[in-house]
């Protein structure tokens, strides 16, 4: 059999690894969108490098849109096979779909108005509504540790990976010749001791490993806990500046993290009283999702439940649906803090938001993730002097602040520990795919020096024999 590895392969974002049996049958891991890749970004995403109508199967290891974003134009593109995933990631997929198809509309609309001044070729959307809904026809799903036959040849189960509610590593028994290969795909990678979630789980002995590796040269530290560096930004910023915090978020999973922060601000009775604006409808959905599944919460947040029915709630918090709203908080003067989408600061409505906000010196833009270094948030984050916003450039003069340790990806620390159950002498191969090729070269170094015999970074569409 072989795999190819047709995205998350020296970069981070549009996971997708394609087993291929000798009878032909083809298992793809993940469809994701590839998110901040530049001018790049929308070729490779029209181009899988594969035949949709080829694929037998789709496993599903969470999710975010950099792993499940391209699954409607898999499906458009003629793929009609199963797709299966836990019972939270289709709560999540259904929306975040939706969104994505949603958002891209918006965004599109308003970039084809600057192209057509400009007597630009107009940009279309990668997928529609309608053909999200046909997708998750498609879906089944599986819980934790439920061994599920594929076919004669394939069987997997998964186990959590503490990334995302819902995320899980994918575990593959596939009979070749005979005998069984074991090869286990890690998806995301979650945090020992993540804000809301469990700790990943210990996995079965595996003959290969598809391992994420964000943050393989990272470890995850902070001067102090991550409430009380929100409460000095949000006090220096809203309270003695009077000016916003504009924070970039992902809908699901980051936007909770925040929330659950704040909460515990109020609770302790130090919560600035400010407004807070969550500025996106689907983490509206996405926080009711994640209160429908408590099974994925850590004890700390089950305590937490036992004196507080709404751990994601407090005074002055507000979710914003309307379009029509989202843009009345551009006129808005009073200090606030908005919390809105995308983590990347890439698209969607808090792309607006900077844009309106980001020549005042008195607000800041709370990075509080990983951002692909071309995205806006990557740009950001490196310091850039000006930036160009919807084909504007605009001279940053906000404060840029970071706060890396509210990673849902574990750091390397956190990525040798998942792999340390595993007998180093039977782990015949390890491929380190999402994560930028240096980091990836470092964490390779990191790795051997464990024990394991073979690392390997593949480049995009590489194919690689196992066996």
């Amino acid at each position: 059999m072989t795999i190819t590895f047709h995205g998350a392969a020296r970069t981070v974002t549009g996971s997708k690894h394609l087993l291929e049996l000798k009878d032909g049958t083809q298992v793809l891991l993940d469809c994701g969108m590839f998110q901040g890749m530049g001018e790049h970004t929308e070729d490779m995403n029209e181009h899988f490098g594969f035949n949709p109508q080829k694929v037998d199967y789709l496993i599903l290891s969470h999710a975010h849109i950099d792993h499940c974003g391209l699954i409607p134009r898999l499906v458009a593109e003629g793929f009609k096979g199963q797709i299966f995933c836990t019972p939270p990631t289709f709560d999540l997929v259904e929306i975040l779909l939706l969104d994505s198809a949603h958002i891209q509309m918006l965004d599109t609309a308003y970039s084809n108005k600057h192209r057509r001044k400009n007597n630009l070729p107009l940009l279309s959307t990668l997928y529609t509504e309608q053909q999200v809904t046909e997708s998750l026809k498609l879906f089944k799903t599986v819980d934790y540790h439920q061994e599920y036959v594929i076919n004669p040849s394939v069987k997997f189960h998964f186990t959590d990976a503490g990334h995302l509610v819902g995320s899980a590593a994918v575990h593959l028994s596939v009979l070749e010749d005979g005998k069984y290969t074991h090869i286990t795909f890690s998806g995301d990678v979650g945090r020992y001791g993540d804000i809301l979630l469990k700790s990943p789980q210990k996995f079965p002995q595996a003959d290969y490993i598809l391992l994420e590796s964000t943050y393989g040269d990272s470890l995850h530290k902070e001067a102090g806990p991550i409430e009380d560096t929100l409460l000095e930004i949000i006090r220096q910023t809203c309270l003695v500046d009077k000016g916003k915090v504009i924070i970039p978020a992902f809908s699901v999973g980051r936007t909770q993290e925040l929330l659950y922060a704040l909460n515990s601000l109020e609770l302790k009775g130090v919560l600035p009283s400010v407004n807070y604006y969550v500025d996106s409808p689907l983490s509206e959905k996405a926080t009711k999702v994640l209160m429908n599944h408590p099974e994925v919460y850590n004890k700390n947040v089950s305590d937490v439940l036992k004196l507080d029915e709404n751990p994601f709630g407090f005074k002055g918090l507000r979710f914003i649906e309307s379009t029509e709203e989202s843009k009345a908080l551009n006129d808005h003067s009073e200090p606030c803090v908005i919390i809105s989408t995308s983590g990347m600061a890439e698209a969607g409505r808090v792309k607006h938001h900077i844009k309106n906000n980001i020549a005042n010196e008195n607000c800041t833009i709370l990075i509080v993730g990983y951002c692909e270094p071309n995205s806006l948030g990557g740009r950001l984050l490196r310091g850039d002097e000006q930036v160009f916003i919807y084909g504007e450039k605009f001279d940053v003069k906000a404060r840029v602040q970071s706060i890396r340790s509210m990673s849902a990806h574990g750091d390397y620390d956190d990525l040798l520990h998942f792999i340390s159950a595993q007998d180093t002498q039977k782990i015949k191969n390890i491929f380190l795919v999402h994560g930028e090729y240096k980091v990836q070269q470092n964490f390779r170094e990191k790795i051997l020096a464990k024990g394991f015999a073979s690392v390997e970074i593949p480049f995009r569409h590489q194919k690689i024999e196992l066996g």
